[in-house]
């Protein structure tokens, strides 16, 4: 790995879990001031929809600037974020500031990622980028949790002391220090940023205003579609983060259910999920090669084939190594896929570009296959069945097997 890529994992750590912690509080934070239960939702919603809405946008920016410097200015803009929170700003706001701020920072930490790793080691690089994704994750419900209830430690009041020359600005919460621990883990990301000197992305031409026209965006989706390696990759890895969105509520559902399980227990079997996932991400980095990543296709058949497996199972220890097994398959397909998509990317467009490409796909199966979810809950439909459907996705992301059109794995090179 080259020089300065620690600061590049360890920036994207404390962003991520500042993000996750963020989103928690962000909900504690609606029903201590007594909005409607509803609008928790709509603020995931709010912090998503820029991954779609804004696709065209945030492709071109990335690419216009060093990545590095993009990284740490999306960090500062999150931390504004918070602070407009904690200033009496409406939530949706906030989030819509932060979900912005998170579109724009995905394609700067892939592209940078793309642009200073040789190709022979996209695939161990990725593995290392997932494993802090999904701990960010982790430690961000966590962290999101244990700072709900800071005030109880009697630190709330330490924090009202050393904000009282501000308490003329900022809204009366429970989650001020929370609040202030999520700011820290920003400004840290951001200096983390300063570290990466090393990782310096080549420059590319100052971004046009066409280049942020919808239109320009569609032509270098279809071009990413269009090719027979880059639109395979897309594929999987678009209707896969659809299926694995909605498998973290079937795993709730299943815990009440099937098992008999708190919301609280059946959360901890997320975790086990994406215990699985790590592994699996640790095995793509020390086995996997990005000329062999359609092998890798299997994945998506053993998790298909477990989502309505796990429906079939009332065994809480019958279920814990199908869920470990579930996030092993998501590491071992996803790890490589993606290695192989940013690859493709890069050689037909600037990698910025290919990563808002990805990052739109990904983000809208994600928003369809939950309406897909809410629908069939709501029309009571029984859990095999919802598992039976939300493993057509990845039914359909490995089919057809073999297409004729695809070129050999030599094309790579």
């Amino acid at each position: 790995m080259p020089k300065g890529f620690a600061f590049l994992i360890l920036a994207q750590f404390f962003s991520g879990l500042a993000d996750n912690a963020f989103l928690l509080l962000g909900i504690f934070f609606l029903h201590e001031q007594g909005y409607p239960a509803w609008w928790a939702p709509v603020l995931k919603m709010a912090f998503t929809v820029s991954y779609v809405v804004l696709a065209s946008l945030v492709g071109p920016v990335a690419d216009a600037f060093q990545k590095r410097h993009v990284m740490l200015a999306m960090n500062l803009l999150k931390l504004l974020a918070v602070v407009l929170l904690w200033t009496g700003a409406h939530p949706m706001l906030a989030f819509a500031l932060t979900g912005f701020a998170a579109s724009v920072y995905a394609p700067a930490k892939y592209g940078l990622l793309t642009e200073t790793v040789p190709v022979s080691g996209l695939v161990k690089a990725n593995a290392f980028l997932e494993v802090s994704v999904v701990l960010s994750v982790l430690w961000g419900v966590v962290l999101g949790g244990w700072l709900m209830g800071a005030g109880s430690f009697g630190w709330e009041g330490a924090t009202a002391v050393l904000s009282l020359p501000l308490n003329s600005w900022l809204v009366a919460t429970q989650i001020g220090m929370g609040l202030g621990v999520i700011c820290l883990l920003y400004v840290l990301s951001a200096v983390l940023n300063l570290g990466m000197y090393a990782l310096r992305s080549p420059a590319h031409p100052a971004w046009a205003w066409s280049d942020l026209r919808w239109s320009a965006f569609w032509n270098n989706h279809l071009k990413l579609w269009r090719d027979p390696l880059g639109g395979v990759s897309l594929r999987v890895t678009t209707l896969s983060w659809g299926a694995g969105a909605a498998l973290q509520f079937v795993v709730l559902v299943w815990a009440q259910s099937q098992a008999g399980l708190t919301l609280q227990h059946g959360a901890y079997l997320q975790g086990l999920v994406a215990l699985g996932v790590i592994g699996g991400a640790a095995m793509a980095a020390l086995r996997s090669r990005i000329f062999r990543a359609r092998k890798q296709m299997v994945w998506a058949v053993v998790l298909a084939c477990l989502m309505p497996a796990l429906a079939l199972t009332q065994s809480l220890w019958l279920a814990v190594p199908m869920l470990l097994v579930a996030g092993w398959a998501g590491g071992m397909l996803l790890v490589p896929m993606n290695a192989l998509l940013q690859h493709r990317g890069l050689k037909i467009m600037p990698p910025g570009r290919s990563i808002a490409v990805q990052g739109f796909n990904e983000n809208l199966s994600v928003l369809v296959v939950l309406g897909i979810y809410s629908v069939l809950v709501a029309w009571e439909w029984p859990l095999l069945a919802v598992m039976l459907c939300l493993s057509l996705p990845l039914w359909l992301a490995v089919w057809p097997w073999r297409h004729k059109s695809i070129t050999p794995d030599s094309t790579l090179n």
